[in-house]
């Protein structure tokens, strides 16, 4: 399979976010404001519908759930080890470390669920929906502790207004109890998930910038390798060790490797912290994915 033609459309449009953004009048100001209506309303709608579409066998998926946070943990673990290696310690600016530990481990939710159909299917989507459902609370409770704790805050209102967590959770409730979308809703909802995906793929590429990298390089490259060559290799020996199936090894693997979430920047610059070098490192991850997902995938093959 050519996993660059696959991946190609999703990165399209990521290059169209930055051109326009770049060099049109709709600048940043107008993509700030098109990534807070995807974040906050399209995107959880999709998510709400691509759990709740399917019925979701909690047994079954209990593989799928288990690999998601095993390997979470470990790339939060690496993460939060940085400096603290001897070797690696004195080169890392602790405050920065706080702000930018969340790029390694969290995850662009609109890449994900724009490949996982294309892997693999309905099936795929639903199990990529799973993975986010479990792993949104996780990864956002090890994004804002450390922040929390350099700070000295409190990071519990953060958790409960989280418009992901609160989708995830509701979806995978609904699904539960069966809640089914009425048969006249869903093709509103459909073009909302499927807007959803496109502008938030455009809002990322407009939020691409490269700036203040220079001046944490050592952050940068521990943060960027754990995200797409360390999480990968991770993920291949996690999905061997629960026996996942293909459709879940893959969806798995390519779930290691996306790029970081582009609103790590915004928590970041919430909580107090330097959101232009965590802009950067998004930036740089967003390209990164580009080639550490069909890395991913080949290498599984």
């Amino acid at each position: 399979m050519n996993y660059a033609q696959l991946l190609f459309p999703d990165f399209s449009l990521i290059l169209c976010g930055f051109l326009i953004c770049r060099y049109t009048a709709l600048n940043r100001t107008v993509w700030a404001q098109v990534e807070s209506l995807t974040y906050y309303c399209l995107f959880p709608v999709l998510l709400f519908h691509s759990i709740v579409k399917s019925p979701l066998d909690l047994r079954a998926a209990s593989a799928i759930i288990g690999s998601g946070w095993t390997l979470g943990l470990m790339a939060i673990g690496i993460a939060y080890a940085l400096p603290y290696l001897p070797w690696l310690g004195r080169h890392i600016d602790r405050r920065e470390h706080a702000a930018c530990a969340q790029v390694s481990f969290r995850f662009n939710s609109f890449v994900a669920l724009a490949l996982a159909e294309r892997l693999g299917g309905a099936p795929g989507q639903q199990l990529i929906a799973v993975l986010i459902g479990v792993c949104v609370p996780l990864y956002n409770v090890a994004a804002i502790w450390p922040m929390a704790r350099q700070a000295q805050r409190k990071f519990g209102r953060e958790l409960v207004r989280n418009p992901l967590i609160v989708a995830t959770a509701s979806g995978l409730l609904a699904n539960v109890l069966g809640f089914q979308i009425p048969t006249w809703l869903e093709p509103t909802v459909t073009r909302i998930g499927a807007a959803s995906l496109a502008m938030g793929l455009m809002a990322a590429g407009a939020g691409m910038q490269f700036g203040s990298l220079a001046r944490a390089k050592a952050l940068a490259i521990s943060i960027l390798a754990i995200r797409h060559f360390i999480a990968p290799l991770l993920a291949v020996g996690v999905a061997w060790a629960f026996k996942l199936s293909p459709v879940e090894t893959t969806v798995l693997v390519a779930f290691s490797a996306l790029p970081t979430a582009s609103s790590c920047y915004v928590l970041a610059s919430k909580m107090g912290y330097d959101g232009a070098l965590t802009a950067a490192l998004v930036s740089l991850s967003t390209l990164l994915g580009m080639l550490s997902i069909p890395f991913a995938l080949g290498f599984l093959n």
